[in-house]
């Protein structure tokens, strides 16, 4: 046969194979290609040879945990000017392949299959990275999460007290009421934090709480080992998704200020409800599947029993708060949720304040409204001067200011008068905000206002009421409509 037909053919062969022609000619000699030999010997010198046997595995064998870094500087400092730093990444490579040959048995993530209906978990979380403000003031603060690990529904509740088990209860019972039903078990991680700087006892009482809580709605209550993050694993990953789209949707919104903690509430809930809108179908299927809620909510709060002292004032968590005076005396019973205090005399709530926390940057633990003393500090102006609630009673820094001023520019006994009487119209005619502007205006005019002229200004304005003009139609036109 012609050699140059020959040729033509293994070319053709080649291009069939999508080989190229130098690789048809090894395999018609009966050579493949990528025939190789393995190699098994080194390139390089091992640097760690004459320690390694001897100094460095018997210390892997004792302490498998130890790191690279460690045994270098060991070496450094037994052989100076021998085992330069340099060579920290070849350490790195050895002792990765030994720990892979003779190291230690590794735990293992066993992936669970999730039925529907069958488990929610709980935990906190914090937005790392990310600082919001409300009203400009750094908002410190958790977030807890709750979450179906069939179809993924989650619930995000903001909690400023720090893990508790009143902040867990209350979220979670708002959960099961939005789904409209509860899952067979309920998981949690050790909440080591809720049960924190507690006695045995109280504790006991908390946990016996959690399981009374968990019992009136049918469901398990089951915890991973402490320490273990990954057997939370339906959440601790999620974790990351949800907090990644608030990141992003705050980018969005252009800012990470809030005028009101209600306001911050009502943003994350769009932010969590557009993520579970991706998982409506799962959802749906799985709410089939709850349990039946009962016909009553259990309590999600803890209780203390106080008495309302002389001061017109009771102390819950370290924090003083003012109540209205007419309580004074009285025996209350308290209901303490995470965000607000709620007080009951027999079955009767008498009165309702927003819960505070230990600001431990500035020591503050008072929560006063002047409103609640200042009819009976009316009629005794001079105790305000010092008093132990005094920069409490002033509602906001514009009052701050104005008793500054008057403090400077008058006698004593007229300064604490006039400060006492500004607060008591304050109160009177419902006008602090425009009555603190107004004594401020006056203020950078050097202009002390009187009292009198104030009590004008606030009483007429209160007494205004519009005139109002109404037209009484004639007789004749509802017997027209009697005709139709």
């Amino acid at each position: 046969m012609d050699s140059k037909l020959i040729k033509k053919t293994k070319q053709a062969a080649a291009a069939r194979a999508e080989v190229s022609i130098s690789s048809a000619y090894r395999m018609d000699k009966g050579k493949l290609t990528g025939d190789k030999k393995n190699r098994e010997w080194k390139t390089r010198k091992d640097p760690f040879t004459k320690v390694w046997d001897d100094l460095i595995v018997p210390k892997l064998e004792a302490h498998p945990s130890l790191l690279a870094i460690t045994i270098l500087e060991n070496l450094q400092s037994k052989y100076p000017e021998e085992y330069p730093d340099k060579l920290l990444r070849t350490l790195q490579r050895r002792l990765k392949k030994w720990k892979a040959i003779h190291g230690p048995a590794k735990d293992i993530i066993f992936r669970q299959e999730h039925h529907p209906g069958k488990m929610g978990i709980s935990d906190f979380t914090t937005l790392k990275n990310v600082q919001i403000t409300i009203s400009g003031k750094v908002f410190e603060h958790i977030l807890y999460h709750f979450r179906l690990t069939y179809s993924g529904w989650s619930l995000l509740k903001i909690v400023e007290g720090g893990e508790s088990c009143s902040a867990l209860l209350e979220g979670l019972q708002e959960a099961l009421w939005r789904i409209g039903g509860s899952p067979s078990e309920h998981r949690t991680d050790s909440l080591s934090a809720a049960y924190k700087n507690i006695k045995k006892e109280a504790a006991e009482d908390l946990t016996k709480k959690y399981n009374e809580f968990c019992s009136h709605y049918k469901m398990l209550p089951t915890r991973n080992n402490k320490g273990v993050s990954h057997e939370n694993g339906s959440i601790e990953s999620p974790h990351g998704h949800i907090k990644r789209r608030i990141a992003q949707a705050l980018i969005i919104r252009g800012n990470n200020n809030f005028d009101t903690i209600e306001l911050y509430q009502s943003w994350l809930d769009t932010v969590v409800i557009s993520h579970n809108r991706r998982n409506a179908k799962e959802f749906e299927f799985e709410r089939g599947h709850l349990q039946k809620l009962p016909m009553y909510k259990t309590t999600d709060f803890s209780e203390s029993v106080i008495r309302v002292n002389s001061t017109s004032t009771i102390v819950i968590k370290k924090i003083t708060y003012s109540v209205p005076s007419r309580l004074c005396g009285e025996v209350l019973r308290a209901h303490i949720h995470t965000d607000r205090i709620k007080l009951y005399l027999g079955s009767d709530k008498v009165f309702e304040v927003k819960r505070a926390y230990v600001d431990k940057k500035t020591t503050k633990n008072k929560v006063i409204d002047y409103k609640h003393i200042i009819h009976a500090l009316n009629k005794k102006p001079q105790a305000f001067r010092y008093s132990l609630i005094r920069d409490d009673l002033l509602p906001n820094e514009k009052y701050r200011s104005i008793w500054d001023y008057v403090d400077k520019e008058m006698q004593p006994r007229l300064a604490c008068k006039y400060i006492v009487k500004v607060l008591n119209i304050a109160h009177k005619y419902n006008c602090e905000d425009d009555l603190g502007n107004h004594i401020i205006m006056e203020m950078n005019k050097n202009k002390i206002i009187t009292i009198a002229e104030l009590e004008q200004r606030y009483k007429k304005e209160s007494g205004v009421f519009p005139d109002i003009k109404v037209h009484q139609h004639s007789l004749s036109d509802y017997d027209k409509m009697l005709e139709v």
